[in-house]
């Protein structure tokens, strides 16, 4: 049997991450999103068990306890992110490549339980000022998260080095190509 592979695509707020991770997804038909678990609030449109699983923390907590999770994080204060295992083994039986859009933690957890089936791909921007820049027009963090994930971002980015590759999100679309170009590769395919 193939080895089942994962695409892992990490950064910190504001570099692209999702951007990128939706331009994969349309490219790339055997590519499907792994759906994180998460005790955080849904934003406006965000439906459970499309965007994510959104979970009370008592039932998070009580999956940790049961070892459901391949890997999960404490991300901010009070804000639980994880991947469970029934959602890897979902994809992996319909013959997907699950496309895990995690946090640098989690993606660390993942590329040691299975460091010959990762591709994973670290996300930056040109400067942190940037990353700031960004957060701030999406106009929906508050001044006290963005002061959080900044502090976040600063400590991920000393991380990059342990990823299989590091792509600059200066222009969107070139680093959708580079992106997309890894991933081909990754999955033996010569075209899209």
């Amino acid at each position: 049997m193939e080895q089942q592979k994962i695409v892992i695509i990490t950064a910190p707020s504001g570099a692209g991450k999702t951007s990128i991770t939706r331009f994969l997804l349309e490219s790339f038909p055997v590519l499907a999103f792994s759906i994180s678990a998460t005790t955080r609030a849904p934003r406006s449109m965000e439906k459970d068990g499309v965007e994510y699983y959104f979970m009370s923390e008592k039932h998070f907590l009580q999956g940790i306890s049961d070892g459901a999770f391949m890997e999960w994080e404490m991300v901010y204060p009070g804000k639980y992110y994880g991947t469970l295992k029934s959602e890897m083994t979902r994809l992996w039986s319909e013959g997907r490549v699950p496309v895990l859009d995690i946090d640098v933690k989690g993606a660390q957890r993942i590329i040691k339980q299975y460091p010959e089936q990762c591709l994973s791909i670290f996300i930056t921007a040109p400067s942190i000022e940037i990353l700031e820049t960004r957060l701030r027009n999406r106009g929906t963090e508050s001044e006290e998260t963005i002061a959080v994930r900044m502090n976040k971002a600063s400590y991920e980015l000393t991380f990059q080095h342990i990823f299989d590759t590091v792509i600059l999100n200066d222009d969107l679309t070139i680093a959708c190509e580079e992106a997309a170009s890894k991933v081909r590769t990754f999955l033996g395919q010569k075209t899209f």
